[in-house]
């Protein structure tokens, strides 16, 4: 906080940790035939190279996929197209597991129903991605039920597709979520902004406690998902809005009002360009989520010095066990 903002908080909270092991919800998968070894490799792509690690099982993934390694090499070594298969993405809910197959060439109609048993014979929904993300069809089932996962303190349920962004970490987030709402200190009288709010993680539990809330994300997909999410949980005191949160001329409707507080959960490349934006429109109380401790202080430094906000307590979370990466979380106040 100090080096790269210049600014020191005024508390430090208890670090939020999880499990250990099997924490991980979405993954992408390298997969690659070697003819050398005469057999296709599924893993992680090697850090700095091209690579694939071949793996047996992975422990930080969550158990229904880690134990599914071997049974995938198995399967796609059956199949006709298992020179032409780059990647098979990874996503679990509270109940459902979903693997998203990219494909290169058009799958034969034997590939397909191989893929389909395996699907019935693990429990697990798979889809097929024959191009970029937009691509993505479901093989089996055909109707099958949305991954979801809950925040069951909040009476919150979010459904989500296998390739929209979610916090890996389940536990975690349900954390993270409670501190948020404990450090915003809501009441039914606030209005709320939520900056970079994704599917409603923390737009929707906020809700719960806010005269309303508004969250702007740039993806008009996702956007059209936290509204179907906020009907899903019958909140009706939510909007959402579709802009570029990296634009510093950003003009909206909902710029053209003010909050009483707001939550701040960036990319890594945090928000410098919307700060100014940010001070116009925030009253009182700012909680900042970040997966880039450098861009935060940074962020932070910039509101404190410039924009007369004061930094109050400061913490880190553990989203991701076994890495050198973390979250970080801090509440400013006018």
């Amino acid at each position: 906080m100090w080096h790269f903002g210049g600014v020191q908080p005024y508390q430090v909270l208890p670090p939020l940790i999880g499990p250990f092991f099997g924490y991980r919800r979405r993954a992408r998968l390298g997969v690659r035939f070697v003819a050398k070894k005469g057999k296709v490799l599924v893993g992680f792509r090697e850090k700095n190279g091209h690579y694939i690690a071949d793996l047996k099982q992975c422990e930080i993934l969550h158990p229904r996929v880690s134990q599914l390694f071997l049974k995938l090499k198995d399967l796609l070594s059956t199949l006709d197209a298992y020179q032409t298969i780059p990647q098979i993405e990874i996503a679990v809910g509270d109940e459902e597991v979903a693997l998203v197959f990219r494909h290169l060439t058009a799958l034969t109609e034997k590939d397909k129903a191989t893929l389909v048993s395996f699907g019935r014979g693990h429990g697990v929904a798979i889809y097929l991605q024959p191009e970029g993300p937009e691509s993505i069809l479901s093989l089996w089932p055909l109707e099958g039920e949305q991954l979801c996962y809950s925040l069951p303190e909040f009476d919150i349920e979010i459904k989500f597709s296998p390739t929209d962004f979610i916090q890996i970490n389940a536990e975690i987030n349900r954390q993270m979520v409670k501190l948020v709402l404990e450090l915003l200190d809501l009441n039914l009288t606030d209005v709320v902004l939520d900056l970079f709010c994704g599917l409603g993680n923390f737009t929707l539990p906020m809700a719960r406690f806010a005269d309303s809330v508004v969250g702007v994300e740039g993806n008009q997909q996702t956007v059209q998902s936290a509204c179907q999410n906020a009907a899903h949980n019958k909140l009706k005191n939510v909007e959402f809005y579709v802009n570029n949160l990296q634009d510093p001329h950003l003009k909206s409707r909902w710029t053209e009002q003010t909050y009483h507080k707001a939550l701040l959960d960036p990319p890594r490349a945090g928000v410098l360009e919307i700060i100014p934006l940010i001070s116009k429109l925030v009253e009182s109380r700012i909680v900042y989520v970040s997966c880039n401790p450098a861009t935060f202080a940074r962020d932070i430094g910039e509101l404190v010095k410039k924009y007369h906000f004061k930094l109050g307590s400061v913490g880190v979370l553990d989203m991701f066990p076994h890495t050198t990466h973390i979250e970080a979380i801090a509440v400013l106040q006018r």
